[in-house]
């Protein structure tokens, strides 16, 4: 019996314009009169999902930057801070790869030292809140993720140079462009298995959905995972199931098949 529904946003529950389908809020409501706990998984910051969220925010569980931080009634129940001296070494070498912007993820904000329209018109869909500094090392803040921005694509440019730290800190090509470092252990993985804990829920109790490789954890916590049509194809491997692509809305029609609702 599933009892905790965990979904990835963009690529997953979001269209391409990063909406929403209405008929989310129906079918939301009738897993909240069955008990089912609901999670959003993210790599988006958790402002910005708390906006996507008004109505029912004070009724699921938000996992933040890919896992680095999660909170349930504006109360947090997980945060794993980067180490300050080590996030500066990796903004410096960020600094040197062509195409690459950073964004500095902190618990109270996010940071970015460049005033480019191209890149800001990048960085407004998933951070409500972030200030335009001018060195980001002047920034006092507890910092949970770097975000590189990086218009020759993540995965075959900046991934190349931030490969070799894949022993020691969390790597992740989390989008076309996106590509994130963190803590090891911080992952949406870790963060859904402290929120099973939590809750009593096991993972085969656990529906989970995601389509980009910083939901390998995620499917991973889940019994019931499921990767979208639209899925990078190594999640595909991965995942036990498939869900119609996010603009076909496959996660509320796979929970609407799942629960007859």
């Amino acid at each position: 019996m599933i009892k905790l529904i965990a979904t990835d946003m963009d690529g997953t529950l979001l269209n391409s314009k990063h909406e929403i389908n209405p008929e989310f809020w129906e079918v939301w409501g009738k897993l909240k009169e069955k008990n089912i706990v609901f999670a959003c998984a993210s790599g988006r910051q958790y402002y910005n999902l708390i906006k996507k969220f008004e109505n029912i925010k004070d009724d699921i569980y938000f996992i933040a930057e890919n896992g680095s931080f999660v909170a349930y009634k504006g109360e947090i129940l997980h945060i794993n801070i980067l180490d300050r001296k080590k996030t500066f070494e990796f903004i410096e070498l960020a600094r040197t790869i062509d195409g690459v912007n950073v964004v500095l993820c902190g618990k109270n904000s996010a940071y970015v030292e460049l005033n480019d329209s191209k890149f800001i018109e990048e960085v407004k869909p998933y951070y409500e809140k972030f200030e335009i500094v001018n060195s980001l090392e002047e920034v006092e803040d507890d910092f949970l993720k770097i975000a590189l921005c990086d218009f020759k694509n993540s995965e075959e440019n900046s991934y190349k140079y931030f490969k070799e730290f894949e022993n020691e800190y969390k790597i992740t090509v989390s989008g076309g462009v996106w590509l994130d470092i963190s803590n090891l252990d911080a992952n949406k993985g870790t963060a859904m298995r402290k929120l099973q804990k939590i809750l009593g829920i096991t993972p085969k109790e656990t529906l989970v959905f995601g389509d980009y490789l910083n939901d390998i954890e995620l499917l991973e916590s889940g019994e019931h995972s499921y990767a979208m049509e639209n899925a990078h194809p190594k999640l595909k491997e991965l995942a036990k199931n498939i869900a119609k692509s996010n603009e076909e809305n496959g996660v509320v029609e796979k929970i609407k098949e799942l629960f007859k609702l």
